[in-house]
């Protein structure tokens, strides 16, 4: 497989062409790896099939991780977004209501697709199936749209991390939202300039996020960031359709990452030794689980 580590050089890839991102990257990596861009499509759609799959356990009651400390929250959202009274509206009430319900299923030891990581696995789905479901965008350009949202991510793995042990939650919420967010704004018909923007939007807005999962379980807070990022990520979409631009470069803003992700303090990446995970409440969570 080719490896991306520029998002400079795939938009430029897809604009020489007059191509969408996906576009170009499906035709570059099925010449690239020798097979067929049917093939790679049908990988992808298999991922989003288990996306679809993952979200349908969250949305209805009794869903419990092992450890007994999440499970619900995704069904409790999903009946708020059926009343229609979501400050964000509909398009946000659902996507939310998924994003919970995707990482609580991934709690509970379901079978999930890491977008980039298990830990952030529930933003880049809970966007694609939103549009899917309300905006009636066709499986073929979620499919695409998921290739869109890969090479985002190739770049950010290549040039940062997107590890929450080495780069904290930044590295994973946040790469997830710059993904979806990109994947967002090709779905809606921006360019591929628009999609880098947007990219850029997102993650600048999670630069800096530490993991601290309380008791070393990718639950609490994971489960929520996962919420919160989704809203970011659509705000971003937004921003860029709107022709709002990053005054910073995607490329650069993945280096930013990288670097505040050097200098970000053992006990904020992945230890649970600080953050959430060093309260008083997060320390009597740990006694609970594993005394």
């Amino acid at each position: 497989m080719i490896s991306y580590r520029s998002v400079a050089e795939i938009v430029e890839l897809a604009d020489v062409q007059g191509i969408s991102i996906s576009q170009a990257v499906l035709q570059d990596q099925a010449t690239q790896m020798e097979t067929t861009e049917q093939e790679i499509l049908a990988r992808m759609r298999e991922s989003l099939d288990v996306m679809r799959k993952s979200s349908e356990p969250g949305l209805r009651p009794g869903l419990k991780s092992v450890s007994g400390l999440s499970g619900g929250d995704g069904y409790k959202a999903y009946l708020y977004f059926q009343k229609g009274e979501g400050i964000g509206g509909s398009f946000c009430a659902q996507a939310t209501a998924l994003a919970l319900s995707i990482q609580e299923y991934n709690a509970a030891m379901g079978k999930i697709v890491a977008t980039p990581t298990a830990g952030s696995c529930g933003i880049l789905p809970a966007g694609v199936l939103t549009m899917m479901d309300q905006r009636g965008v066709t499986e073929d350009s979620a499919v695409l749209s998921l290739i869109t949202a890969g090479a985002i991510g190739m770049v950010i793995a290549n040039e940062a991390s997107v590890s929450g042990a080495q780069g904290g939650c930044q590295a994973e919420c946040g790469s997830a939202a710059a993904m979806t967010a990109a994947a967002l704004v090709e779905l809606a018909g921006g360019t591929n300039q628009m999609v880098a923007h947007a990219a850029a939007i997102a993650l600048q807005n999670l630069l800096g996020l530490v993991c601290d999962p309380v008791a070393g379980l990718v639950e609490v807070p994971c489960i929520l960031r996962n919420a919160g990022s989704i809203a970011i990520a659509i705000n971003s979409a937004d921003l860029a359709l709107a022709r709002v631009e990053s005054v910073i470069p995607i490329d650069e803003v993945i280096l930013a990452m990288n670097e505040v992700g050097n200098q970000m303090h053992e006990s904020l990446r992945e230890t649970s030794l600080g953050g959430l995970a060093a309260t008083p409440t997060g320390k009597a969570i740990f006694e609970r689980i594993f005394g």
